[in-house]
């Protein structure tokens, strides 16, 4: 992620129930986390509600086992007049070890939306960059 640094929104321990039948924990488990995380960040920024309306780019780089410790870090990289985009990454460290490792990235589009469900503008602090 280039440009400002990256807010650690989401830590979590990967549980048994979020594993295959190989004893990997599955993507969607991990995409979800991802989703949770880019999803705070934009809701903190929109000041309200938000909908997740694209997921671009996910790459796997390697597998999350049972037990570790996988962090999310999100930065916004595009305000638009209703869109937000997020940069996302996750990454796992071995709750006995010190060393963290990226096992994947994605990027995250959210729109700002009312009580209604439909698009507002993002919050009025937000800097628009369309």
């Amino acid at each position: 992620m280039a440009g400002s640094k990256p807010e650690a929104a989401i830590r979590v321990t990967a549980m048994p129930a979020d594993t295959n039948a190989n004893g990997d924990i599955f993507g969607g488990w991990l995409m979800s986390q991802m989703d949770m995380g880019a999803g705070l960040v934009a809701a903190r920024l929109a000041r309200g509600r938000v909908a997740t309306v694209a997921m671009d780019g996910m790459q796997f780089h390697e597998p999350v086992k049972v037990g570790d410790e996988v962090s999310v870090y999100c930065e916004i990289t595009r305000v638009g007049r209703t869109s937000i985009t997020v940069a996302t990454e996750a990454w796992r460290r071995h709750r006995f070890e010190d060393e963290q490792s990226k096992v994947t990235e994605a990027v995250f589009t959210f729109v700002a939306i009312d009580d209604n469900g439909r698009p507002r503008p993002v919050g009025q602090d937000a800097v628009s960059q369309e």
